[in-house]
């Protein structure tokens, strides 16, 4: 069983502790994932096929709720739910199944999509709104049974950790790099080459940013700039964008998988999920840890990927 422990924020402070980690060694090379296949045709002369946009979308003639809250599950085949809010206290909203739950901070007066990324079966979603201190009071409570129509769904579609949408400015880089690929792989290879030459590890947000930070692709894609999150969100936006199933995971990493932490997972036919697994070889990309590859970093502090402790995908 997974750990169970409340999402924090404390990987936006633990983040800082990876720059004194890192060395010279050379970034990304090619090569390292397994190759699938799409399910359209990309608009350049690659032979990778892009399957059609997935987006997320918010109902609020299907959404239920109060003066404060709306929670729309009318999409929850689709692998989401969405949620606005319009309260003036600090407003939490918690997912339950079975005997895990996922905790996110929530962002009001603003459309926020959360997955159903635990699969078929009965989910409870609690909006939580702060009395006073640490202290909430239930402000809302729905029950779904979810029924996906896709496996893949939840990690297909924009979501809080990954927002994005097909006219967002890292969407159309992704489009670039798709183009000029010739399957699946050449195009995942194309997107963590991309990121991982382009994004740099920013010290000073990892020091100042605040308790509650959501990722915003687009400004990293433009700034070239992020920390650990943000390159996970990067990632994950440009490949579900075209049609790479891709999770977010935090969790711990580290010679005893005591540092919190973000990094991706993607799945393709051929592969299956491919996680963090794979020696590290100087010069050519074979991780899925962009934070590190992207500004180098000691192979025996990475480990052979064992040393990953999943905690939440999303």
């Amino acid at each position: 069983m997974r750990k169970k422990m409340r999402r924090t924020a404390k990987y936006l402070i633990i983040c800082l502790l990876f720059s004194s980690l890192f060395s010279c060694l050379p970034a990304c090379g090619a090569g390292g994932a397994s190759g699938g296949s799409g399910g359209g045709s990309s608009d350049g002369g690659g032979g990778f096929e892009v399957p059609e946009f997935r987006d997320s979308v918010f109902s609020e003639d299907a959404a239920e709720g109060n003066s404060e809250v709306l929670v729309d599950t009318s999409q929850s085949n689709k692998g989401y739910f969405g949620l606005y809010c319009t309260s003036d206290k600090k407003i939490k909203v918690q997912v339950f199944k079975d005997d895990e739950v996922y905790t996110y901070d929530v962002v009001t007066d603003k459309v926020q999509i959360y997955p159903f990324q635990l699969g078929d079966g009965s989910y409870t979603i609690k909006v939580m709104k702060n009395i006073t201190d640490n202290k909430y009071s239930e402000l809302y409570v729905t029950y779904v049974y979810v029924e996906l129509d896709d496996e893949f769904d939840p990690f297909l579609r924009p979501n809080q950790y990954a927002d994005y949408t097909i006219d967002s400015a890292c969407v159309k880089k992704a489009d670039e790099l798709a183009a000029s690929a010739a399957d699946a792989n050449e195009f995942i290879t194309n997107v963590y080459n991309y990121v991982c030459k382009n994004v740099k590890y920013d010290k000073n947000k990892a020091a100042t940013v605040q308790s509650g930070y959501i990722p915003e692709p687009d400004e990293t894609y433009k700034t070239g700039k992020g920390i650990c999150i943000d390159y996970a969100a990067l990632a994950a936006a440009m490949l579900r964008s075209h049609g790479i199933p891709t999770k977010v995971i935090f969790g711990y990493v580290g010679e005893n998988a005591d540092l919190y932490h973000a990094w991706n997972m993607y799945y393709t036919e051929e592969s299956g999920w491919v996680a963090v697994e794979f020696e590290v070889h100087e010069g050519e990309w074979n991780r899925l840890d962009l934070t590190f590859s992207a500004n180098g970093s000691d192979s025996n502090y990475i480990g052979d990927g064992s040393n990953y402790l999943d905690v939440y995908q999303f």
